[in-house]
């Protein structure tokens, strides 16, 4: 069994369903999870897992959360190469693209990038099962 970490930034809520729904989706394919809020954790516990899913929306000029999360994504970036990771967020205007920057920094790590999911607003239905999916193929990577 996989033991993964689920991660995130939330300040309206839409990450945080996200990150619910990436967990779920984990659990189902029957990883442990540890699904848990950024400000509550440091990077250094990433060594304990197997996998890791960063979630976080579009900030400002579309750039990751920068009181907190990035903070703890510059720590984490030393400690995921080779490990699975996959990324989700969501965004409120511009077009998405910090998701592609973020990815291309994460395979500047090292890390197997699995999946990237990003929605615009709050997660719909649809949304919601693409985390899911993106939980599941992170627990199976």
């Amino acid at each position: 069994m996989s033991k993964v970490l689920v991660v995130y930034w939330s300040g309206t809520g839409n990450t945080e369903a996200m990150a619910n729904a990436v967990a779920d989706g984990a659990k189902s394919a029957g990883a442990e999870v540890n699904l848990i809020d950024v400000d509550s954790t440091k990077a250094s516990e990433i060594a304990d897992y197997d996998a890791v899913a960063f979630g976080c929306p579009a900030m400002g000029d579309e750039v990751l959360e920068e009181a907190s999360f990035e903070p703890y994504f510059a720590d984490a970036e030393a400690l995921i190469s080779g490990k699975p990771v996959v990324l989700f967020g969501s965004w409120g205007w511009g077009e998405g693209k910090y998701l592609e920057d973020w990815k291309s920094r994460t395979e500047a790590t090292g890390a197997k990038l699995v999946g990237a999911f990003v929605t615009q607003d709050a997660p719909d239905d649809e949304a919601v099962e693409e985390c899911k999916k993106l939980g599941a193929s992170l627990a199976n990577a």
